[in-house]
């Protein structure tokens, strides 16, 4: 959820405080000792968890956990890449379905099935002949809308792709770079999913004659660009409909002082991607056995509970519970637009290659 999931950083925006894993420094007891008592997760900077429930795992492990956070899912990637031979951590968290080809084709990770990945739906253990990697939570990439803007302005709002190209829709849109930002990949391939490997260009065509705006990324469009959002409003943003999450609209009710009691904004859920989040053992890690405990909390019934309301996505494991604020402000979608990886690894350069051309010029 790189992704997704930038609520976190729509939260610091408004100047409010989220919680965040415990960053911890060796020990002094030389190199050893740091490796058997630290283990390093390498993360997007939308990582977030309450210091309890890392505290607690710290203690039942007996490993500190320190967080490193490399920018957003794509920079990530690439920086554990380019380390992959001597590894900045041991577990990698956050790749996601629509860059996931990438780190299996640059081997970054070691074989790990972790424990309980049995309770995960087998729909989204995507690797299990060679398990390198785990699913650890999904998104709904989907555009949100501004409720006050549709009621003020007596204008149904949109509900699906086929609408946003419509003429009353013209110029209330903005989107993401999808060569920079990962909802705007994530929305470019529900497109493609939608329309075909024939039909996405038309539909774009269409959608830039209709006045999409496109942004370099999420922080942007929401925080500034879009009238709904708390930022937005902050910013004086005056694009009513955005790309963003189905978990939108209970961030904005959770981080609201005083909370209202209907969430200000609203999902097209005929315009949903959805978006899969892993974690992998890295292949040179130097605390193996810490990563490979890191990745068995990371799935475990308490972590999976913690998720929604510090990264505002949804929890991987169907037993976890989920918070009120999401099952009354932001049910995943039903029905989505997905892709299988090895598609979307045979086509996504292209793809973006054509949209920049397409779109950006």
């Amino acid at each position: 959820m790189s992704t997704t999931k930038k609520f976190v950083a729509a939260a610091v925006g408004l100047g409010l405080v989220t919680l965040s894993a415990c960053t911890s420094s060796d020990s002094g007891d030389g190199e050893g000792a740091s490796e058997s008592k630290t283990v390093t997760l390498v993360s997007h900077d939308s990582w977030a968890a309450s210091k309890s429930v890392i505290r607690d795992f710290e203690k039942q492990s007996g490993y500190q956990v320190k967080v490193l956070k490399d920018g957003d899912a794509g920079q990530a990637l690439n920086k554990a890449i380019l380390t992959k031979d001597n590894p900045q951590g041991d577990v990698l968290f956050g790749v996601d379905n629509t860059l996931l080809s990438r780190a299996f084709d640059n081997d970054l990770f070691q074989a790990y099935e972790a424990k309980d990945s049995d309770l995960l739906p087998p729909e989204y253990r995507i690797d299990q002949q060679k398990k390198r990697i785990t699913p650890i939570d999904f998104g709904d990439i989907c555009v949100n809308y501004d409720k006050a803007y549709f009621e003020e302005n007596d204008l149904t709002p949109p509900e699906s792709f086929d609408d946003l190209v419509k003429p009353e829709y013209k110029d209330l849109l903005v989107t993401e770079n999808a060569s920079t930002s990962s909802p705007g990949l994530g929305f470019l391939l529900g497109t493609a999913a939608k329309y075909g490997n024939d039909g996405w260009r038309d539909y774009w065509t269409k959608l830039k004659a209709n006045g999409v705006k496109v942004v370099d990324g999420w922080e942007q469009a929401y925080n500034e660009e879009f009238s709904g959002s708390a930022g937005g409003k902050k910013a004086k943003g005056d694009r009513p409909l955005v790309v963003s999450y189905a978990s939108s609209p209970p961030a904005e009710v959770v981080f609201a002082d005083p909370k209202p009691d209907t969430a200000p904004t609203g999902v097209a859920y005929g315009t949903c991607f959805r978006q899969i989040e892993y974690a992998g053992l890295l292949s040179n890690a130097k605390n193996a056995k810490g990563g490979q405990a890191l990745i068995d909390f990371l799935i475990s019934k308490k972590f999976q509970a913690d998720m929604p309301l510090n990264m505002f996505v949804y929890p991987m494991r169907e037993d976890a519970q989920i918070p009120e604020e999401f099952t009354k402000y932001g049910a995943p979608a039903e029905d989505y637009e997905v892709m299988a990886p090895e598609d979307i690894a045979k086509n996504r350069d292209q793809w973006v290659k054509s949209w920049t051309s397409l779109v950006l010029k």
